[in-house]
């Protein structure tokens, strides 16, 4: 089975946009987030910038691989699943992730319905999405590899031959590499140092 080892995502943050029904004005916001925390913080702030809006509904989706995503979706008020649910199910359908969505809603004094609802949060948070620049990333592993300062040559030639990127170094004479391998030449690379007398490799990732 081929392993998946890329993953769609944004790197900037989204322009803001606007959906207008019925008078209620419905700004919509994408944004690149690796953590929960990072997720309220900006929450926080476009309370702060729209603090006389009504709602400040959410979702957003962490992570590249099974098990390890986490998501959420906040209705904020609104009628259940009429807003998170609706602006998650964009985030799936532009299979995205480590990205927050907002929608921040000022009523305009006629009710919308659930499926007037679901529709605004939905729409804002699809223009958000097409406003944004969409990257694809691969998926990496990172291995710690050891040896003496003798076997350098031996193993800087196999990092420019297979053209692995080096995260981090430590050149003495008790050497240390960690490098970053795309998660579908993980195993051969592992198995080409694992060969190798006096070098020892370690799965970063296990």
């Amino acid at each position: 089975m081929m392993t998946k080892d890329t993953y769609k995502t944004i790197t900037k943050a989204s322009e803001e946009v606007l959906f207008k029904d019925k008078n209620s004005k419905f700004f919509g916001y994408a944004i690149p987030i690796k953590s929960e925390e990072e997720a309220k913080t900006y929450i926080e702030a476009l309370k702060k910038q729209h603090h006389s809006a009504r709602h400040w509904c959410y979702a957003y989706q962490i992570g590249t691989k099974e098990p390890n995503i986490i998501f959420r979706a906040n209705d904020d008020g609104e009628p259940s699943n009429s807003a998170g649910m609706p602006i998650y199910g964009q985030i799936q359908s532009f299979e995205v992730t480590n990205i927050l969505v907002v929608v921040v809603r000022y009523f305009g004094g006629v009710k919308l319905g659930v499926g007037g609802l679901i529709n605004a949060y939905k729409t804002t948070a699809q223009m958000a999405l097409e406003v944004s620049k969409i990257v694809t990333k691969t998926i990496n592993a990172e291995f710690l590899i050891h040896f003496d300062y003798v076997n350098m040559n031996k193993v800087m030639r196999i990092i420019k031959e297979k053209d692995l990127k080096i995260v981090n170094q430590k050149l003495e004479m008790d050497c240390e590499i960690t490098i970053s391998v795309r998660l579908k030449n993980a195993d051969e690379i592992l198995q080409i140092f694992d060969a190798l007398y006096e070098i020892d490799i370690k799965n970063l990732n296990d």
